[in-house]
């Protein structure tokens, strides 16, 4: 069997409040929101870097947002790198969004969503 190369194109979360959602990731976290097709129920899509992206689904969701791990490394999550780390986690200070470091001694840390997502932000710089 030929080998395939295949890259990541988009990863989706569920969110309860799309507004709220929208206004975390843009404003806290710094993503840049992006047009998206009607669909038939409510979401958004973010851009990343030239051919990635983040989609948001205010869905029903299936998955419990209590109980999860307290450090987001050891739950599935997104990671996501970023040349201005520091940026992020200064804007992720002054808005109260818990984190925590990479285990490993990365420049890397995780933090929950709204909706108990677990996003890992990597840092370039």
């Amino acid at each position: 069997m030929t080998k395939l190369n295949f890259l990541l194109h988009h990863s989706s979360l569920m969110i309860s409040d799309l507004e709220a959602s929208i206004k975390f990731y843009t404003e806290i976290v710094g993503l840049q929101q992006i047009e998206r097709p009607d669909l038939g129920f409510p979401g958004a899509w973010f851009q990343l870097g030239e051919n990635q992206q983040l989609h948001i689904l205010l869905l029903d969701n299936i998955d419990p947002t209590t109980g999860r791990p307290e450090h987001g490394g050891q739950d599935r999550h997104v990671a996501l790198t970023v040349d201005k780390f520091e940026q992020v986690r200064q804007s992720l200070d002054r808005n109260n969004v818990i984190y925590s470091m990479s285990k490993s001694g990365r420049k890397a840390l995780f933090f929950r969503d709204l909706d108990a997502n677990a996003i890992e932000i990597i840092g370039r710089d």
